[in-house]
């Protein structure tokens, strides 16, 4: 579709939709309207940006109206500044998701749609998001994980002005985690020296590790703990060289295994834990928009051979106690860097970011962490805070990965991003400083399944259409959710409603066409 024919097809869908969706009308490229230039900023007064990145975390955060999260770090840090409470991973799989955040590119504008895929062999010429701010004299640094490392996936060192600091996300430290060794996931993350060939075969040929362990051992007997720690210090430094800051920290849980000090175990009643309440597919979908043990199957003690919606009740209560425990764990360390924020004064003039990577399954649709369409594992949190953001705000704003890019280069007063490579992502500063106004009436993301089929979905405040193609047939499938009536996606009403599902299939018609599923996993054998 050329532009002249999208930019007529997406004037079509905003006046049939606009009343409906709460949207405002956007370019083909879904680029809203050009706003007002960014303020005049010289080097001194430009802020710092504090990104925070959060493995596999959706939000089960008290501030995102979890009751049973316990998250008073992050809660503060969301009453500083504005939560959005729809916002989605541009694809629920943690490598592309991160190539989603840094190039400001969606995977079906790049074709990097898995692990393996790596972001200079598809665009040797990115500009990724730390990469513009040191273009515009700033320090880029990255603590933890920032960019996916593992899977055949590589890093990106030129997006730094100096070496990453990498540690662990297979660790464990308790006597039954160490005695499995060398694990298969380990293997697969890296964690040790592997040797030539294929990983993933490789990898088959080890134990599988523990999935859980709650060992009494201080923060800093894993990961997340030194890398907070490392954070804190690095803060301190960075302020004394009078130079702006961008800096990145990753944390590794509440990613699996959920190898976390008790104490945080400690604050959970097994009890009290919520615990899947629907646990098939829904009503109407497509058999391919599921998927079947993968990730979970890694871990013992899993037995593989059990289908999830089977799972004894004690064991679904364990992995759910464990994924609660991570994210109260990594709350902590998230509690540390606002600390030094105010402990040092840096939290003035510093843009705080929170961004989970995706969501994740826990039980629900009988399916454990992430890798579909469906909301548990695409909706994830985000919260702004800081200068240019209004303080204690929500907003139901749809908003995407993608569009972190360019909403930090306004806020910081640099001008717009332009590439080279695709900028998808809009720029959200009008929702920071008005949480009612629309930029965009929809989020966009995407997932790939086997045989060259690409499920591209729309979510709206209150629908989820996915839209599943066959690129050698051209055959489609559709599911429609109403997410007010039926949050848990129960039932497949696309056949139901084929007013809105054109409507909303409209929306997907004017995006950029997606690069092959096909042919990308093709390019990566």
């Amino acid at each position: 579709m050329n532009m002249q024919r999208k930019s007529r097809a997406v004037g079509a869908v905003c006046a049939l939709t606009s009343l409906l969706l709460s949207s405002a009308c956007t370019t083909a490229g879904g680029i809203a309207p050009r706003a007002l230039a960014p303020p005049a900023r010289t080097q001194a007064s430009r802020p710092n940006i504090l990104l925070i990145l959060v493995d596999d975390l959706k939000p089960a955060i008290h501030a995102y109206g979890d009751s049973i999260a316990v998250t008073p770090n992050i809660d503060r840090l969301a009453a500083r500044g504005t939560q959005f409470n729809l916002a989605y991973a541009n694809q629920a799989v943690c490598a592309p998701s991160r190539m989603n955040l840094m190039t400001g590119a969606r995977s079906t504008s790049t074709g990097i749609y898995d692990f393996g895929q790596n972001l200079r062999e598809y665009l040797p010429n990115a500009v990724t998001l730390p990469q513009y701010f040191m273009a515009n004299g700033y320090r880029a640094e990255s603590l933890g994980k920032t960019f996916h490392i593992g899977h055949n996936t590589v890093g990106d060192p030129q997006s730094w002005s100096a070496p990453p600091y990498k540690d662990h996300v297979i660790e464990y430290v308790s006597p039954e985690g160490k005695a499995a060794g060398k694990t298969r996931e380990a293997a697969l993350f890296n964690e040790f020296e592997i040797p030539s060939g294929d990983v993933w075969e490789y990898a088959r040929t080890l134990k599988r590790g523990v999935a859980w362990e709650s060992p009494h051992v201080p923060d800093e007997a894993y990961a997340d703990g030194r890398v907070a720690a490392k954070a804190v210090a690095r803060m301190d430094e960075l302020k004394a060289s009078g130079q702006p800051f961008f800096l990145a920290v990753g944390f590794a849980r509440p990613h699996l295994p959920f190898s976390v000090p008790k104490k945080y175990w400690d604050k959970y009643d097994r009890a009290k834990l919520p615990m899947p309440s629907f646990e098939r597919m829904p009503e109407g979908a497509p058999s391919f928009a599921g998927k079947v043990g993968g990730e979970i199957n890694a871990y013992a003690p899993i037995d593989d051979k059990v289908r999830e919606a089977d799972y004894p009740e004690a064991l679904k209560r364990t992995l759910i106690h464990g994924y609660y425990a991570g994210v109260s764990y990594v709350d902590a360390q998230i509690g540390k860097l606002l600390d030094e924020l105010d402990r040092s004064g840096l939290a003035k003039n510093t843009i705080v970011v929170l961004w989970g990577d995706h969501g994740y399954h826990l039980g629900d649709h009988a399916m454990w962490t992430k890798h579909t369409n469906y909301e548990q594992a695409t909706h994830l949190p985000l919260l702004f805070a800081g200068p240019g953001v209004s303080v204690g705000k929500t907003t139901a704003q749809p908003a995407e990965t993608v569009d972190i890019y360019p909403t930090l280069a306004r806020l910081a007063g640099l001008s717009k991003p332009t590439g080279p490579q695709p900028i998808d992502g809009i720029d959200l500063t009008p929702v920071l400083q008005d949480p009612a106004k629309r930029v965009r009436g929809y989020a966009y993301h995407a997932y790939g399944r086997p045989g060259g089929r690409i499920g591209q979905a729309i979510r709206t405040e209150r629908y989820r259409l996915v839209r599943w193609t066959r690129e050698q047939t051209g055959e489609r499938a559709y599911e429609l959710y109403d997410m007010v009536e039926d949050p848990l996606e129960t039932r497949n009403i696309a056949s139901e409603a084929p007013q809105m599902k054109a409507q909303l299939d409209a929306f997907l018609d004017a995006q950029p066409k997606p690069v092959s599923v096909k042919a990308s996993q093709a390019s990566r054998r």
